[in-house]
């Protein structure tokens, strides 16, 4: 097939020595009108993102969430990984970019286990579809209404048009943060076919989570994207002087450091005692990075920084906390990314 593909994008495709089944390819050639790519042979992701997902070490049979799932390449590495075994749940604010994400899945038919939901990452709380934590109607007062899910359609019921027609009408691109989590898309083998709709939907407490939560956790939070290559030639088409509202107000900037510490201390809350959690950005900064993991660390004693297997041969370098990483342009000859992974040990 490479050679294939080589032939294709008239190119040569270069194998990444220390990321298994990936291959680069110089920066001028697009693949995104390529046979290849239509046809859901290969989908492009930056190196420094594969390694973040690598250091989550997913293994078969783990139940993944993805806590700001789009644009999606991250997502399908994931599904990639855990192949026919677990579950992967991917959540993110805005329902055109998780959209998206489905449409990705479905192309490269790894959608099977793998469920999309439209909610504010900071307050999602739906555990996998394995746990089995006891009655709803017990737990939460919420009356079951008899209502299972079927096998997913793209068609939509008359009453999900009307929410839809509401909620482009009330002129807001997210959901509020106390909204019901939307589920927009789930596999025929995402562990919801035949269950109760009240029984997925419910929100979970912490000492749930503990043991019925998710095995890893990816929170590739929402930042300034200054160390993105590719988000910095957008400028070029914005016009560098959008500069100073998008990347460099300060309010924006508060406002961003805030939503991050809230992701990482969500999706640390959704992680199983034992389990791996992975926060990145595409920052540059220290304040988005090291110190919102300073933060966190200071207020979640069950939380620990482990070191990433097989990091020692990657093109990267230390961050300025022990056992975080570090991509940037210069020594990786990718865009920039940091990476920590965290592990929850017991209360």
């Amino acid at each position: 097939m490479v050679s294939e593909i080589e032939s294709e994008l008239k190119c040569e495709l270069w194998k990444v020595p220390w990321l298994p089944n990936f291959y680069a390819i110089p920066p001028e050639v697009q693949i995104a009108g390529s046979k290849a790519y239509q046809q859901g042979k290969i989908y492009g992701i930056d190196a420094a993102s594969g390694a973040a997902i690598l250091a989550l070490d997913v293994q078969p049979g783990d139940h993944v969430l993805d806590l700001c799932a789009a644009p999606g390449a991250k997502l399908c590495m994931l599904a990639d990984m855990l192949g026919n075994t677990g579950s992967l749940t991917g959540v993110d604010v805005a329902k055109h970019r998780l959209a998206a994400c489905r449409t990705m899945l479905q192309k490269y038919s790894l959608g099977d286990r793998s469920r999309l939901f439209v909610a504010n990452g900071t307050f999602f709380s739906i555990l996998p579809s394995n746990s089995s934590l006891g009655s709803i109607e017990e737990s939460t007062g919420i009356k079951d209404n008899g209502s299972i899910f079927s096998e997913w359609t793209s068609k939509r019921s008359w009453k999900e048009r009307q929410k839809s027609k509401k909620a482009k009408a009330a002129g807001s691109p997210h959901p509020p943060s106390t909204s019901e989590p939307e589920l927009i898309y789930y596999g025929k083998d995402s562990g919801l076919v035949g269950v109760r709709k009240c029984d997925v939907l419910c929100p979970s407490a912490d000492v749930d989570a503990c043991t019925s939560g998710y095995d890893k956790v990816l929170v590739d939070a929402e930042c300034t994207h200054d160390g993105s290559i590719k988000h910095i030639q957008k400028f070029e088409f914005w016009g560098w002087e959008t500069m100073d509202r998008r990347v460099l107000d300060a309010q924006r900037i508060d406002n961003l450091l805030h939503l991050q510490l809230r992701l990482l201390i969500n999706g640390f809350r959704l992680l199983k005692t034992g389990g791996s959690l992975v926060y990145s950005t595409c920052s540059l900064t220290v304040a988005q990075n090291e110190d919102v993991i300073r933060q966190f660390l200071l207020k979640y004693p069950s939380a620990e920084l482990q070191s990433v297997d097989g990091a020692d041969s990657w093109p990267c370098r230390s961050g300025s906390i022990q056992k975080t990483l570090r991509f940037d342009p210069g020594t990786s000859q990718t865009s920039g990314l940091f990476v920590a992974k965290l592990i929850k040990l017991p209360s």
